[in-house]
């Protein structure tokens, strides 16, 4: 489990790449390493690692193992939106039919403009019901832009998870514990898109699962 950008006790790409910004006095894509942006494109392009947005909306790396964890959310998130009579199933139901998708044929066939895919896009890969792969796309000049793949998440994890979402955040807790090696239990609960209980974390530390090494702190046994 890895963030791109560190903002937590998470372990983070970025951060471990020990590189000063491209502009240090700015946000956004000028506050990613100055010569190592490219990492995150690069690492997500590795057999078994899963670029989602379930960190809360921002992008968190996960391996097989993170993946099996997360399967039972992502796919309650979309089963629900596939439900819903809204753009999202539209998007949903065409991913299904058609397979992986570039924005553009997306905003083609959808009839969306840009604004409202982004919109939709976003909602969807933070509950993870859907992931995005980057890709290079020629422009009419030589050059090229960066666009996107769309794909469901039963279209990338194919090996079901037969959890309850409860047990698959519990999960998810744990490994994300495990890869702080020790945070504060307030943050904790603030990682991920679903919401964590503190009775869920006291569940953990009384099943022996996860340690109090300190009052509001959290490690793995």
């Amino acid at each position: 489990m890895l963030t791109l950008t560190q903002d937590s006790s998470l372990p983070s790409l970025f951060g471990a790449a020990h590189e000063e910004a491209y502009d240090a006095t700015k946000t956004g894509f000028a506050s990613w390493p100055k010569t190592k942006w490219s990492w995150g494109g690069e690492l997500s392009e590795r057999e078994g690692v899963y670029e989602t947005k379930l960190h809360r909306g921002k992008t968190l790396f996960l391996s097989p193992e993170g993946a099996r964890a997360a399967d039972p959310l992502c796919r309650a998130a979309l089963s629900e939106a596939e439900g819903s009579d809204d753009d999202r199933a539209r998007l949903l139901r065409h991913l299904k039919a058609a397979g992986p998708s570039t924005v553009e044929d997306l905003k083609s066939e959808l009839g969306l403009d840009a604004p409202v895919l982004r919109k939709v896009r976003e909602g969807l890969e933070k509950a993870g019901a859907i992931l995005a792969r980057g890709i290079a796309v020629e422009d009419s000049k030589g050059g090229h832009r960066h666009s996107s793949v769309l794909s469901r998440w039963d279209q990338v994890w194919r090996k079901p998870w037969k959890a309850t979402e409860d047990v698959a955040l519990d999960e998810l807790i744990l490994l994300g514990v495990r890869a702080a090696v020790v945070t504060h239990e307030d943050e904790v609960r603030t990682w991920f898109t679903w919401p964590v209980a503190r009775p869920s974390i006291n569940a953990l530390v009384a099943a022996g699962r996860l340690a109090r090494p300190a009052s509001g702190w959290l490690a793995t046994p």
